[in-house]
């Protein structure tokens, strides 16, 4: 092994830039992992264009500080193994292993209550590079805070790739407690949405309802467990919701656009005493009549925030073939193109999910 290795560092917005860093080394209870893929994820490009992400001096554990080496959508073999460590996640040289994104801080009240995900101090991958810097470089280290997951050897790249969306996917379709007579409406058909879709799918419903404004994600979305997909730009999506349902609306909407519309959209689309299931993260703000939530329909609003307690899921279903990752993957690219890899993630009209290959 040499002493560096390429890695993508943020530096501020528009600046990020392809350099030689140390390969980190590893502390006890601590993992270096050589990564074979990191995923660009939307927040990954909304970072990349600054917006809602603060850049400066201040520390702010939730948002950017650059310099760092991004990426939190990665897995990687085993190259070193700090003291404890390989008891601690029983691990060995040469094992493939990913860890979640998030770092817990292990002291506040939410981690003492195993609310892990919910950490006050919240540090996370690739954010900061005091903290732990991301996947998107030929080595990374685990912290001994970071929660480690041995993956099957059995798994492709592109599944292996896909761990950390999918758990997120996961735990956003648990918080809807989809039931066997629900109408689900999924509205987007991203990486996220397309995994929420198959597992929704396994819940069975007695409909699964997506949309999206791209027919080729819904044609997708079909082949992954849709029985019917809508693209609100073509027809009146709310209307056709009213049609399926009697006039009641769906029982479950789950948000996973990022469009602030597609809000709104869904406190209309659901009936009373309904589930609506937040996800996305916004580039902008969105307003709502309150009062639908309350007086009108006694609504359950639900948020998602990232994976708790999912990823073992994930791996599992991955590795018996029950959710699909292939046709997610649509763009492979080494790390001296991430420019056009962040080009063509941002467009999104060519792609679905674009994976960065160290």
């Amino acid at each position: 092994m040499t002493n560096t290795m390429k890695a993508i560092v943020a530096h501020a917005p528009y600046d990020y830039r392809l350099e030689e860093r140390p390969i980190p080394k590893a502390g006890r209870g601590e993992v270096v992992v050589k990564v074979i893929a990191c995923g660009v994820c939307a927040s990954d490009i909304k970072c990349f264009k600054g917006a809602g992400m603060y850049w400066g001096d201040e520390f702010n554990p939730q948002w950017v500080k650059g310099p760092v080496i991004p990426g939190h959508e990665f897995f990687g073999e085993v190259v070193e193994l700090g003291e404890g460590a390989a008891e601690k996640y029983n691990l060995e040289i040469g094992d493939l292993a990913i860890a979640e994104q998030i770092l817990p801080c292990e002291k506040c009240r939410y981690c003492k209550r195993g609310e892990y995900w919910m950490c006050e101090v919240h540090d996370m991958f690739g954010f900061q590079k005091e903290i732990a810097e991301g996947g998107m470089a030929e080595y990374m280290k685990y912290p001994s805070n970071a929660r480690v997951h041995k993956i099957p050897k059995s798994l492709s790249l592109e599944a292996a790739s896909m761990i950390e969306p999918l758990a997120c996917a996961i735990h956003t379709v648990q918080r809807g407690k989809i039931e066997l007579d629900d109408t689900v409406v999924i509205a987007g058909a991203g990486p996220l949405g397309l995994f929420m879709i198959q597992i929704a799918h396994l819940k069975t419903p007695k409909k699964l309802i997506v949309l999206d404004m791209k027919n080729d994600r819904l044609e997708l979305a079909k082949k992954y467990g849709a029985d019917i997909v809508i693209n609100p730009g073509e027809t009146d999506a709310l209307q056709q919701i009213q049609d399926l349902t009697d006039g009641y609306g769906c029982d479950v909407y789950i948000e996973t656009s990022g469009h602030p519309s597609a809000v709104t959209q869904g406190l209309k689309m659901i009936r009373k005493l309904g589930r609506f299931v937040e996800f996305s993260v916004f580039g902008e703000a969105t307003t709502a009549d309150w009062s639908v939530i309350g007086d009108r329909k006694e609504l359950d609003v639900l948020g998602a925030h990232i994976s708790p307690y999912t990823y073992p899921i994930a791996i599992d279903l991955l590795e018996r073939g029950l959710v699909d990752a292939q046709k997610i993957v649509t763009h492979h690219y080494q790390l001296e193109d991430f420019e056009e890899a962040f080009n063509i993630s941002a467009n999104g009209q060519d792609s679905i999910k674009v994976v960065l290959k160290p």
